[in-house]
């Protein structure tokens, strides 16, 4: 999936082997690491995205590393559970968080208050996987275009509803962003799940979902939904026929969704360097790459500073897009 690589991987290449500036070379990168297995907690339920990223690379590490990786979900109250759950783990490189932007990207961005910081309490690893929201409306909607349907949500503002995981959801954040470049005002009808809001917007109940790739293509293929834009800045090889947002009007538009290992801060760096060696290595295998690709997702693997950066700059978007349209959390 083509997304733009500079900001994923913050100039640097798209996979990328060794500890990388700053981190333990040679001997002294936990010579003596891994002696027994390694946890990979999912805070999420079975089944979804996450967790299928994360048993696929589980997979192929444990083949490389000497030690099989367990996963562990442990789902509830937005991601929060399982990602502080690690955060308070011990930094010796047996306890990771399989992360996504939701918990690490947009929870500080509406939350008043966390029980972990995403920045202070991780070492980050390496992101793995990363993908657009793809902006779709019933087929019945009459806009053929985005700028048909912004011109549609312009003449009647408010009419337009969109479906939600949820209030403060990443989708959620992204609508309002995009309300706020398009200048337009649409209503907000959050839901438990994006099956649920995706089946209401199939049946017309609702004029948009900004869907992840893998919920909507089924039914833009089918016919039932009609993809208006993607939200990547370059366009997507699983729908190549769909523009970005950013084409259409709005220069620079982005939001990505993503995933990526974390360890607790205080891991010892050699201990990180190693795991990022082997995650990218395993990342660059092709079974494994093609698993996550039929996951409608781009392969990664960047450097601990890369992704660091890349998280930097995502929490402070989403906080300026929650702060502008006035989203919170209790």
């Amino acid at each position: 999936m083509r997304i733009d690589r500079r900001r994923l991987l913050g100039l640097g290449t798209v996979v990328a082997l060794g500890a990388g500036p700053g981190l333990a070379p040679g001997p002294a990168r936990a010579a003596d690491f891994p002696t027994r297995p390694i946890k990979i907690v999912v805070p999420y339920a079975p089944g979804g995205g996450a967790d299928s990223v994360a048993r696929i690379v589980a997979k192929r590490v444990g083949e490389t590393i000497g030690q099989p990786l367990v996963i562990e979900n442990k789902g509830g109250a937005g991601a929060i559970l399982g990602t502080e759950q690690v955060a308070k783990a011990e930094p010796d490189g047996y306890t990771l968080l399989l992360g996504q932007s939701g918990p690490i990207s947009i929870n500080p961005a509406v939350y008043k208050s966390l029980p972990y910081d995403p920045v202070k309490d991780f070492a980050p690893i390496t992101m793995t996987t990363a993908y657009p929201y793809i902006l779709v409306v019933n087929a019945a909607l009459p806009a053929k275009t985005l700028a048909e349907f912004v011109a549609l949500a312009k003449a009647k503002p408010d009419a337009m509803n969109y479906g939600s995981t949820g209030v403060g959801a990443a989708n959620h954040l992204v609508a309002e962003l995009f309300d706020a470049k398009a200048g337009i005002r649409m209503t907000h009808v959050p839901y438990r799940g994006t099956a649920l809001a995706v089946g209401d917007l199939v049946a017309g109940q609702l004029s948009v979902v900004f869907g992840d790739p893998i919920s909507v293509l089924p039914h833009i293929k089918s016919g039932k939904l009609r993809a208006l834009a993607v939200t990547s800045l370059e366009r997507s090889p699983v729908a190549p026929e769909v523009p970005t947002v950013a084409e259409s009007g709005y220069p620079g538009f982005e939001a990505l969704a993503w995933h990526g290992l974390f360890a607790p801060a205080k891991t010892p760096p050699a201990v990180v360097a190693l795991l990022n060696e082997q995650i990218v290595k395993a990342l660059q295998d092709p079974a494994t790459r093609e698993l996550l690709v039929n996951q409608a997702m781009q392969v990664v693997g960047n450097t601990p500073q890369a992704f660091a950066a890349f998280i930097a700059k995502d929490i402070a978007t989403w906080k300026a897009v929650a702060a502008d349209a006035k989203v919170s959390v209790e």
